[in-house]
């Protein structure tokens, strides 16, 4: 690593620490996105959102604070139609402005995917070419993202902090602490619209070919690459981006 590289490093890490410091401890979700849009990333953030089942409280949440806020979605070209629509009701629902769909490299796509079944051979490497490389291209214009992650979703969330620093991103979870019951809770009493395919079984909606429904009783992520120890899609592993 050079100098430079060495040097802005560590000037991410000390910004981070600042935030942390900060915000750390900060469990109001719309004061904490306050902060983080309006005043200390201003212009250089985005929230990264699936449209999925529990997407629309954040959504909700920004919305209040910032309507025009970049809202990033990664098309795979392997979603339910279902996803794509309730994405566009939540727009129109909520008012967002500007939400950025980002589709896969089509090179890349014809290179490593060329009948579409690289889902079938290796999941990881299907997630990287349709999820991991094309959200780190459509974050190269910001500095910070917001994410949906909870600590109650999976054990490799169980300590996610409010503010991280993840690579050269600062990375924002403002429902770290929030538990199941009080995102369902939320969505009950704002009559926020419910994504068409959690009434049919699938609390947790990923790419259709590795989405399964969810029996009664079974953890809400079951359904998510079933069968596989595989848990994350890898945009939130080992600073990717």
């Amino acid at each position: 690593m050079d100098a430079i590289a060495i040097e802005e490093e560590q000037s991410g890490g000390l910004a981070s620490e600042r935030l942390q410091r900060l915000y750390g401890g900060l469990e109001d979700s719309v004061q904490l996105l306050d902060a983080m849009i309006n005043r200390e990333f201003n212009g250089r953030i985005a929230l990264v959102s699936s449209f999925g089942a529990e997407s629309v409280v954040l959504l909700d949440l920004v919305a209040q604070v910032n309507p025009h806020t970049p809202v990033v979605f990664l098309n795979t070209r392997k979603l339910f139609g279902e996803t794509l629509k309730y994405r566009d009701t939540l727009a129109e629902k909520l008012g967002l402005t500007n939400i950025i769909t980002q589709l896969p490299d089509e090179e890349e796509v014809k290179a490593e995917d060329h009948n579409g079944l690289l889902w079938t051979r290796d999941t990881d490497a299907c997630c990287d070419l349709r999820k991991v490389r094309p959200l780190a291209r459509a974050m190269n214009r910001y500095d910070a993202w917001i994410t949906g992650r909870k600590r109650f979703q999976s054990s490799t969330r169980a300590s996610i902090p409010l503010v991280e620093q993840d690579g050269s991103k600062t990375k924002i979870n403002p429902l770290a602490f929030w538990s199941q019951g009080e995102i369902d809770q939320r969505i009950r009493e704002l009559g926020l619209p419910e994504h068409p395919l959690v009434s049919q079984g699938f609390p947790s909606i990923g790419c259709m070919p590795c989405t399964h429904r969810v029996e009664a009783g079974e953890d809400r992520r079951a359904g998510r690459w079933a069968g596989q120890d595989k848990t994350e899609c890898g945009i939130h592993i080992g600073a990717n981006i």
